[in-house]
């Protein structure tokens, strides 16, 4: 044993590590120390070789792609030359023989009910807990906060209560009767809710009496039944709880008064150990996994100063309710957690090898994951995160079947180690990398006994296309390639094949982030459609916005739009493959070369100082427009690929791109005045590590495999590390997903 590395077997661990794991992980989960570490050891042993010769064909793909198209793309051939290439060496393969998906035991989160997913970084406790506590969130403080609600008097004070109030009120009268219809009246009539005789009793304010149009939606019930605290309905499997304020309704001369309208938003959330996350050594790692076992005991808590006062976050126990039949029910209060582990091309110098290489960080995530997870299922906790008795994790950046298969091996192997029973781990397919797209169907065979998501990553989608096809030539401008037909038939493509695949009543199809997170009233225009086009959960910036996005799973009945999708026709190969082109080079004004440049470079240099300076991994990032964007690692692959592809092909050189990137420092350095916390660019801008690494995220984009950012990050964040440049007390930037503060609201 050394200071720093615990030896074990052929494996060197980092002493912060082993002892985290060995001292707060171990004891609980019933297996023996020795077994733990050697299981892991064998594990590692057994599938570090098989990850790298994954990697290798990777390589190998892109090669014999980027010598076809410089030979023939546009010249000799056609789209149709090109797919048959693709058939030639491996790369896209026959589609195998129809079938449905065996995952069994699935949580009803995941199966049966459409809703909102939060993404956070496990990292940062504060909003882990958000997250995790985002099942139910006031409607009206949503509203409040948000640019929903518009009032003359907002640009005087944006605060101003009484008219922001009304129309936060209306706004939540007429969801309640577009949802919950009365059938002689409105809710904006009713002057007391009760219970009578199993059923929801409406008093009007002219004496009369409503009921439901459909009694059944009624659900139960708080308080007693002639004078109720809250009133629980359900609407296509989300409730919706009234809040009633009779103390408020009896000194206003009313029979009740609704307080506030509860809505279950985000059912389940993903704990990201990924591209949210900055963690470039044993610290961070042991940071991510130690909040991972907090939520996984129920005994993660955090003490934040809210209007001067200490208030401790912790894990929300269950809401109860009397039923319309006077039996008590139970409801959960907490989002089903899953975690996402880092993908198959990232190593961890956390564990190394007997002679001292770095493991595969996927192997290492996977299996701590579930080791502190098997806290959970042991019971004995407070807070049971899958009733059924499942461990959910995501894997991200998968590059067709042979990849998803050794993560499938992978995860028969620790459950085999741990003493799991089989298929106790599912297993999300983020459907981001291009070969994963166009071989769908082939990647869930792969894992149909244990998938249970599936999800359009639309950022790394994009980022793989333009490294991908690199050398065919310079792509569209960004927003004009997200509205090419490529974009959508991969979109669509998801859904078709996980339907007939068998996803429906079974497993997650989702749709990627709204990247707008102050962007609410947009996001209510627009997000429908995501629903619309099949998918069952989309994922939200923050629990503000999943109660908003909720909205739209009461409006749209995903389920029954599935069913009208199962037998759409698949989507063409050629719509998939065709790349999203440049129109025309020779006449991009240089106005519009400029204005890209800038607006790529602007987002990266954004990006990348907060992951090196704060080791923030995702950020809320103003554009060159000062609009506030999120922005993780994903968001950084197009802009870096993108600038790089350009500057490849000429469209702009790299004397352009260096006055940008210097331009660009001193508009970053000015929209991050007012952080105490943030190491400006442009003082030192010859030795700072930010603006170095941002810069050579382009001018080495080609040779970053598969146009990852990480190796470039994690090398600069380590120099930020090790030159003691770190301010501990740093405040991230990542969007404040604090849902706890709720306006009183009194109807008028």
């Amino acid at each position: 044993m050394s200071d720093d590395r615990v030896e074990f077997g052929s494996l060197q661990i980092a002493s912060p590590l082993y002892q985290f794991i060995t001292n707060e992980v171990i004891p609980n989960t019933g297996i023996k120390e020795e077994k733990a570490w050697e299981s892991l050891q064998r594990i590692t042993d057994s599938f570090t070789p098989i990850a790298h010769q994954l990697l290798e064909r990777r390589e190998k793909f892109q090669s014999q792609i980027n010598s076809w198209v410089v030979q023939h793309f546009g010249k000799d051939s056609s789209l149709h030359d090109y797919i048959q290439y693709l058939i030639d060496i491996g790369y896209l393969l026959p589609e195998c023989r129809d079938f449905h998906i065996t995952t069994e035991q699935m949580d009803p989160e995941v199966s049966n009910i459409a809703s909102p997913q939060l993404v956070v970084p496990v990292k940062n406790s504060r909003y882990a807990l958000n997250a995790a506590n985002a099942r139910w969130g006031s409607l009206y403080a949503a509203l409040y906060r948000s640019d929903v609600i518009i009032t003359k008097k907002d640009a005087k004070d944006p605060d101003q209560g009484s008219a922001r109030e009304l129309k936060v009120i209306e706004f939540g009268t007429n969801f309640l009767d577009e949802t919950f219809p009365l059938e002689s009246s409105t809710h904006r009539e009713v002057a007391a809710y009760s219970i009578n005789d199993q059923e929801l009793v409406c008093k009007l304010q002219n004496g009369g009496a409503s009921v439901l149009c459909n009694r059944d939606q009624f659900v139960g019930y708080r308080g007693e039944p002639g004078s109720p605290s809250g009133i629980l309905l359900k609407n296509h499997g989300l409730h919706v709880e009234i809040v009633i304020d009779n103390e408020q309704s009896a000194s206003a001369g009313n029979s009740a008064v609704v307080k506030d309208i509860l809505v279950e938003a985000a059912l389940t959330n993903i704990q990201d150990f990924e591209d949210s996350v900055s963690a470039v050594d044993a610290e961070d790692k042991v940071g991510v996994y130690s909040n991972w076992l907090g939520l996984m005991k129920g005994d993660l808590s955090e003490k934040i100063i809210k209007n001067g006062k200490e208030i401790l976050r912790r894990l929300v126990p269950d809401r109860q309710y009397i039923s319309k039949s006077g039996q008590e029910i139970f409801l959960p209060s907490r989002s089903l957690m899953f975690a996402r582990v880092v993908g198959l091309h990232m190593f961890t110098d956390v564990v190394l090898t007997e002679y001292g290489e770095e493991i595969p960080e996927i192997i290492l995530d996977s299996y701590m994951a579930t080791l502190i997870a098997i806290q959970n299922l042991a019971g004995g906790w407070e807070h049971v995160n899958s009733r059924q008795g499942n461990i959910y994790i995501v894997v991200p950046k998968l590059h067709g079947p042979e990849e998803v298969a050794f993560v499938v091996k992978l995860f028969e192997q620790i459950e085999e180690a741990l003493g799991l029973k089989q298929n106790t781990i599912k297993l999300g397919l983020m459907n981001e990398e291009r070969r994963t797209s166009l071989n769908l169907k082939q990647c869930i065979y792969e894992a149909r006994s244990r998938i249970f998501f599936i999800n359009t990553g639309f950022l790394d989608r994009t980022g793989d296309e333009i490294h991908t096809l690199m050398k065919v030539g310079p792509m569209a401008a960004k927003n004009t390639m997200k509205n090419q037909r490529w974009f959508q038939a991969y979109e669509d493509h998801n859904v078709v094949t996980g339907l007939k695949c068998g996803f429906k009543g079974k497993a997650q199809i989702g749709k990627g982030m709204w990247t707008a997170p102050d962007e609410m009233s947009q996001m209510l225009d627009e997000k429908i459609v995501q629903l619309q086009s099949g998918a069952n959960c989309a994922w939200v910036p923050s629990p503000s916005a999943a109660v908003l996005h909720a909205l739209h799973y009461h409006q749209v009945d995903v389920s029954k739009r599935q069913e009208e999708l199962i037998n759409a026709e698949p989507i063409p190969i050629e719509q998939l493959v065709a790349p999203p082109l440049l129109v025309d080079k020779e006449n991009i004004s240089d106005k519009d070369i400029q204005k890209e440049l800038d607006n790529n470079i602007q987002g990266i240099l954004g990006y990348v100082v907060h992951w090196i300076t704060q080791g923030v991994g995702c950020s809320k990032v103003l554009d060159i427009n000062g609009t506030a964007l999120m922005e993780d690692r994903a968001t950084l692959r197009i802009s870096s690929q993108h600038v790089a592809n350009w500057l490849h092909h000429g469209v702009c050189n790299l004397q352009q791109v260096d006055d940008s990137l210097k331009r660009m420092a001193i508009v970053v350095d000015q929209q991050n005045i007012h952080d105490p916390n943030y190491y400006p660019m442009t003082k030192n801008l010859k030795n700072n590590i930010a603006f170095k690494t941002a810069r050579e995220l382009i001018i080495k984009g080609l040779e970053q495999s598969n146009g990852y950012t990480e190796a470039i990050l994690h090398k600069g964040r380590k120099s930020f590390k090790q030159r003691g440049c770190e301010n501990r007390n740093t405040l991230s930037l990542f969007y404040d997903l604090d849902s706890n503060y709720t306006p009183r609201f009194v109807s008028h």
